[in-house]
């Protein structure tokens, strides 16, 4: 068991937090893979990095320790060639790379950096074709000649990794283990593999428990789940995420065997799968006790289900939750009510405007205690009227990725709720 991981909520003083500086993968970005890279434009890196900067400093100042994924895969791999190797291998393994002097080219170029940290930096960055030397010796195959990153552009030997800076999403932390999260796209499937590196290897973090695997066959993200208590998690059926992978989820933890979290019941909450909507934390989140955000977009289709242990090892238990979400929420957190406060208020515009900005996408760093995007007035407005204390963080270049705080966070240790 890991003292130093231990999550179990969404909304207790938050202690440590773990965060991906955006760096040069995002000048890899273009506009010819935006769309197989999962951006709608290319923010601008400079900016980028002061505003989390920003968010890394306010969350310093509020007394939480903040680590740096980046940091954890170098002192992962700092003085040990054959984990350097290793996790060569597996990279260029999962690359994409078809021509075999493609691929040896590749290896050279990350062969060729001594320095740990520029190396992290560099399979984080993705690799440039002018800067491989094609030349080698071996035989070219077509591949070689006409081959393109995964993404399709054809500049690119290996597409980078943008989307890293939201660390929600490929790795989750739930009690004291981890889901190593199987990705819905192909571009994202290479972040798990830091992950894995660092779970497992890592001298503070090696031999941490894992409740999901990252070759599991059914796409489950961490933006569609939210620790609600010790005894319950929510997770969303979504653009991202496959109701199968909540089945098979669920097992492993009503069936896993001793060390599993005390989890009772898994909630699935079925919202739009679309763009808008991508993940449950782009339209729902936690903000106080008794409090949650949401989009009131996902009203008009959202199913609630509660899945729990079936009668014989192995089965589930699934019954559709036919209340209000008001009544649903009340009674998986054990209250007589709760407030549901709208992204937007009543202004379907500024309702759908600020949602895509990640209006409800929040970070609780303790109960009503809340990191929001500057940007995102109108709902702020609502919260600071509603009595909540919110940290506004600068937002113009970040909000491009379409995440927010809560995507752009990896909570490690959370206080439990008193």
């Amino acid at each position: 068991m890991q003292a130093n991981l231990c999550v179990h909520n969404e909304i207790g003083r938050l202690r440590t937090v773990m965060l991906h500086r955006p760096g040069d993968e995002l000048l890899n970005l273009s506009p010819s893979n935006l769309e197989p890279l999962l951006f709608d434009d290319i923010p601008f890196l400079h900016a980028a990095q002061e505003e989390h900067d920003a968010f890394a400093r306010m969350l310093r100042e509020e007394g939480v320790e903040v680590i740096y994924l980046e940091d954890l895969l170098t002192q992962t791999l700092q003085g040990s060639a054959r984990l350097r190797r290793q996790l060569m291998d597996d990279y260029l393994n999962e690359s994409g790379l078809a021509g075999a002097r493609s691929k040896a080219a590749v290896r050279e170029r990350l062969a060729s950096i001594a320095d740990t940290r520029e190396f992290v930096d560099k399979v984080i960055c993705g690799v440039r074709k002018d800067e491989l030397d094609l030349d080698g010796a071996g035989a070219v195959e077509l591949a070689d000649l006409v081959g393109t990153a995964q993404s399709g552009n054809p500049d690119l030997a290996v597409d980078p990794m943008p989307n890293l800076y939201f660390t929600r999403d490929n790795f989750t932390i739930v009690g004291n283990g981890v889901n190593l999260n199987s990705m819905y796209s192909v571009t994202r499937r290479r972040e798990t593999l830091l992950g894995y590196y660092v779970f497992t290897y890592h001298p503070e973090y090696r031999d941490t428990p894992v409740w999901y695997r990252r070759n599991s066959p059914y796409r489950l993200e961490g933006g569609d789940f939210l620790n609600l208590s010790d005894r319950a998690v929510a997770i969303g059926i979504s653009q991202r995420t496959q109701s199968a992978a909540i089945d098979l989820y669920a097992k492993n933890l009503f069936w896993g065997g001793e060390g599993r979290p005390q989890i009772e019941e898994v909630y699935a909450f079925l919202i739009p799968e679309t763009r808008a909507m991508m993940h449950l934390d782009t339209v729902f989140t936690q903000i106080d006790v008794d409090a949650f955000l949401y989009h009131p977009g996902i009203l008009d289709t959202l199913e609630v289900f509660r899945v729990t242990r079936g009668a014989r090892v192995g089965e589930l238990g699934i019954e559709r939750m036919d209340a209000p979400l008001s009544a649903v929420l009340a009674r998986i957190m054990g209250l007589d009510a709760v407030r549901l406060i709208r992204c937007g208020g009543a202004d379907p515009i500024a309702a759908s405007r600020e949602q895509w900005n990640d209006g409800s996408n929040t970070l609780a760093v303790s109960p009503g205690r809340v990191f929001v995007y500057q940007r995102n007035s109108v709902t702020n407005e609502i919260l600071y009227r509603e009595g909540f204390e919110l940290l506004e963080i600068p937002s113009a270049e970040l909000s491009r990725g379409r995440g927010g705080p809560h995507c752009m966070s990896m909570p490690f240790l959370r206080d439990a709720i008193a």
